[in-house]
């Protein structure tokens, strides 16, 4: 879940009293960790030659993010920063995580999706305040069996369906418990979660995270050159705001590479889905999902062509709530929610990295550009171009992205502009 349909609500200025309160110690325990990581790096063989390993984590991400879009709502301008401290201790096959989450609103000049905080004109960025538990976790890690309990990551597959968000500064977690490994060639993965903890943030009310019982099933192997996977998506929402999105998603994903002589091999993705409603949903319906991608490298570019339709039934298309939603139909945003019609998006990317650039090291560059129709392609939507630059300047990342959604019968123009640097503790 990335973001939500426009809402105008009043962006949250300021944490409210007790969070507010806690920032300086995260603060403080951010600039702690950056001064002491030398000492911990030369700590950490010490404690490993005793059977424990202390991990500390940290990753900061600072943003600037621009929104110009077409009447009613104002163009929006938001800068946030984004900390998220925590440590990793492991011994032998067992390890425990904990890890916080925070992020600031330096510049608020845009909706934030917080209902509570009041009429706003500006447009969305799903990026509120907020002060939260991103992740507690007890892994359980042997050759053959990994078992994970608690606050945790669940990213499966491309996050076509199951993902962790984390193109929003407050990244998706699940309460969940999940079990991978092996039975022969057989790959299993199986996870039962009872909360999604959404990208909102502490303070958006009964929308801070959705319950239910949300059953995640994934079984997979090698055969040649072709890997396969069928999965399983059970999903029933507790919250009757969420009802809707209560649904079976049955499917089978394959990949694998084609030898071109003369050239690169060819990588194929098929994947093909069956959706339908489930334990609360009031609606009635089967929509199918289809996902058709061949990718080469041709001059030192990598070409990507796809053909993903999310299909439509009774009038309501085909969801992916639990999805990292951003990554696909373009990064403008406008189709996080599936239209009644479904989505058919026709995508061309070429990206290439250029590594002989000195001024800019670790320079690599992509465009996009997608053709949105309704599914079957009865009815046009629009176009898009991406596109992107990120460098490593040292141990700070920057990305700038742009885009630009021209829309043709639905919705409105949208246009916009990140600037985002990043930095991440390497112990």
């Amino acid at each position: 879940m990335d973001g939500s349909a426009e809402v105008t609500n009043r962006p949250a200025g300021r944490l409210p009293g007790r969070e507010r309160a806690l920032w300086p110690t995260v603060a403080a325990a951010t600039c702690l960790a950056a001064l002491t990581s030398p000492v911990l790096a030369q700590t950490a063989p010490a404690a490993a030659s005793e059977g424990v390993v202390f991990k500390p984590l940290l990753d900061t991400r600072l943003r600037y993010e621009a929104v110009d879009r077409d009447a009613p709502l104002t163009d929006a301008r938001a800068a946030t920063l984004r900390v998220r401290p925590g440590v990793e201790i492991s011994r032998r096959s067992w390890s425990v995580l904990a890890e916080g989450e925070a992020t600031v609103a330096l510049r608020d000049d845009y909706n934030d999706t917080i209902p509570t905080n009041g009429v706003e004109p500006f447009a969305n960025v799903a990026d509120p305040e907020t002060f939260e538990l991103n992740r507690l976790q007890v892994r359980y890690a042997t050759a053959p069996l990994t078992v994970t309990v608690g606050r945790q990551k669940i990213i499966l597959d491309d996050q076509r369906f199951v993902g962790a968000s984390g193109w929003r500064q407050n990244e998706q977690t699940f309460d969940a418990v999940r079990a991978e490994g092996r039975l022969g060639g057989l790959k299993l993965d199986l996870a039962y979660s009872s909360s999604q903890r959404t990208i909102l943030g502490s303070d958006a009310g009964p929308r801070r995270a959705w319950s239910g019982d949300f059953v995640l099933l994934g079984a997979g192997g090698t055969a040649g050159p072709v890997t396969i996977k069928g999965f399983a998506y059970l999903l029933d929402f507790d919250d009757p705001l969420q009802a809707m999105n209560s649904s079976d998603t049955w499917g089978v994903r394959v990949n694998g590479a084609v030898p071109v002589p003369g050239l690169e091999p060819v990588s194929l993705t098929a994947s093909y889905a069956r959706q339908t409603d489930a334990g609360t949903n009031p609606s009635d319906y089967a929509a199918d999902y289809v996902l058709l991608e061949a990718a080469t490298t041709v001059a030192g570019f990598r070409l990507t062509a796809g053909l993903e339709d999310l299909g439509s039934d009774q009038g309501r298309g085909l969801q992916t709530p639990l999805a990292t939603l951003h990554k696909f139909n373009g990064w403008a945003d406008v189709f996080l929610t599936t239209p009644p019609e479904g989505l058919r998006d026709l995508s061309l990317t070429l990206a290439r990295p250029l590594p002989g650039v000195k001024a800019l090291p670790g320079l690599a560059t992509s465009l996009a550009f997608h053709d949105f129709d309704s599914s079957g392609g009865d009815r046009g939507y629009g176009r898009e171009w991406d596109a992107l630059v990120s460098f490593k300047p040292g141990p700070f990342t920057v990305t700038v992205k742009y885009a630009d959604y021209d829309a043709d019968g639905f919705q409105v123009d949208v246009r916009k502009t990140w600037v985002q640097l990043e930095w991440a503790l390497q112990p």
